[in-house]
């Protein structure tokens, strides 16, 4: 995986039409945003067809792609997760609340073999989300882990729609200032 700074660089290549630094960015970041888009649809034929179209806006929207506000495999992961779920909201076939597994939130520490491949950065970040209360934590990991949209955490916490939005940015501002950004 390249660092957060090339990835800034490959970005800004793009936004200038280099197919080449495409080529790189989607090499370094597609099983990332495949395993984000496929955890939301769950079919590998859906997912597929998600991430080229998301790679494609990636291509169109390189240019304004700000690295002060976020870093770039959050902003890439944004723009898939999103794609995703505008899928499943278009396809209403299957709500994420009828299978068990998108119920599952992560569980609080990662099994070995993966605790010790994690970076230092996400370690800050797991200890960061661990310190928002538990129900905040629960709402990050639905959003932003399991894909779930602010309607559907609206009805599982039972709250209006505005107020997942609110406590959702105050739980991003309460992350981003744990990990000093």
């Amino acid at each position: 995986m390249l660092t957060p700074a090339e990835l800034v660089w490959l970005i800004a290549a793009v936004a200038k039409g280099d197919q080449d630094a495409f080529e790189r960015l989607y090499a370094a970041t597609r099983s990332k945003l495949f395993g984000v888009v496929l955890r939301i649809l769950r079919r590998q034929d859906l997912a597929e067809e998600v991430i080229q179209e998301a790679y494609v806006k990636i291509w169109n929207s390189a240019g304004q792609f700000n690295p002060a506000l976020s870093s770039p495999i959050t902003w890439m992961a944004s723009i898939a997760r999103n794609r995703a779920i505008d899928v499943v909201r278009k396809r209403g076939e299957s709500s994420l609340e009828d299978e068990p597994a998108a119920m599952e939130v992560a569980a609080d520490s990662p099994d070995p073999l993966a605790r010790r491949e994690m970076t230092e950065e996400l370690k800050r970040l797991l200890e960061c989300v661990g310190r928002l209360e538990p129900d905040r934590q629960k709402l990050v990991l639905l959003a932003y882990y399991n894909g779930w949209s602010r309607e559907q955490l609206a009805a599982k916490f039972e709250t209006p729609v505005n107020t997942v939005k609110t406590w959702l940015r105050r739980s991003l501002m309460d992350i981003r200032e744990c990990l000093g950004l």
